[in-house]
């Protein structure tokens, strides 16, 4: 059903993105899993860049919403069943973002809006907004994720 849902809404869970770090991309503890940062990686390459402001709101939300299938992809690959998460826990997002720029929920609300589209309340999760000065690779977001499985 989630899968299904997943392409109706015309996304297809990309092969999970390679760490640019020295760092594992997930773990597992008990029933919880640990997905490291995901940024908007797309085909090997940062999909965008740059610092957020109020002008590019809009292209920052759509590198948010690559992080969360980033996620998705990991999660994918680790569990080969998305049926297995019984509930998203949190996300933490990250904002490259011009000092002045006091919007970063909104950015980060466009993850957190495609998780309860695609999961419903299972997808409904506490989270933290934040601005910073500079991402890895330029990347405009990043976001983590700790997923309850079943």
């Amino acid at each position: 059903m989630i899968e299904e849902k997943i392409k109706s809404i015309g996304i297809n869970i990309p092969v999970p993105p390679t760490p640019a770090g020295s760092y594992i991309p997930l773990v597992k503890t008990g029933n919880l899993l640990y997905v490291s940062g995901q940024i908007p990686l797309q085909d090997g390459k940062v999909a965008f860049t740059g610092k957020v402001s109020d002008e590019n709101i809009e292209t920052a939300q759509k590198s948010a919403r690559i992080c969360a299938i980033n996620i998705l992809a990991q999660l994918k690959k680790e569990l080969g069943d998305l049926e297995k998460i019984s509930r998203f826990v949190r996300l933490s997002g990250f904002v490259n973002s011009v000092p002045e720029f006091t919007q970063h929920p909104k950015v980060i609300n466009a993850a957190s809006d495609l998780l309860y589209e695609i999961f419903g309340d299972v997808g409904k999760h506490t989270r933290i907004a934040v601005g910073v000065s500079s991402l890895p690779l330029n990347s405009m977001t990043e976001i983590d994720a700790i997923v309850e499985i079943k």
